[in-house]
């Protein structure tokens, strides 16, 4: 994270940025209380970076809603928005890398969309040893 920040910390100064810049607003449900090793952040911010990328390129979103945790048993991500969804069979090459980052942690990353409802992405890094 930039200069020492923590994951909380970079999660907030970027959803604040990137909401001002596109105008649609962002929930945060819960960031991190806990350090996070730093190659499970740079994949949660790259995850959400690409999330919020197409959410404000595709959904039409007017909200969307983040929740970040750690617990006993790892990390969970996800990023909700109430666009406009779309079909998941032809999901593109961004969600192939938002998917490429957790599992390289060992994890795992789904995409659910429903038309006319929006689109939930979910991401799980289970906590090692």
């Amino acid at each position: 994270m930039r200069g020492g920040q923590s994951l909380a910390e970079a999660l907030e100064s970027c959803l604040a940025e990137w909401s001002e810049r596109t105008g649609i607003a962002v929930e945060t449900w819960a960031l991190p209380a806990t350090d996070v090793p730093s190659r499970v952040s740079r994949a949660v911010m790259a995850t959400i970076d690409e999330a919020l990328s197409n959410v404000e390129l595709h959904s039409r979103a007017r909200t969307v809603s983040i929740a970040v945790t750690v617990s006993k048993s790892g990390l969970r991500m996800t990023v909700s928005d109430n666009g406009q969804g779309f079909h998941t069979p032809g999901a593109g090459s961004g969600i192939a890398r938002m998917r490429a980052a957790f599992t390289e942690l060992g994890g795992s990353l789904t995409v659910n969309s429903v038309l006319g409802e929006g689109t939930t992405v979910t991401g799980v890094v289970p906590r090692r040893g």
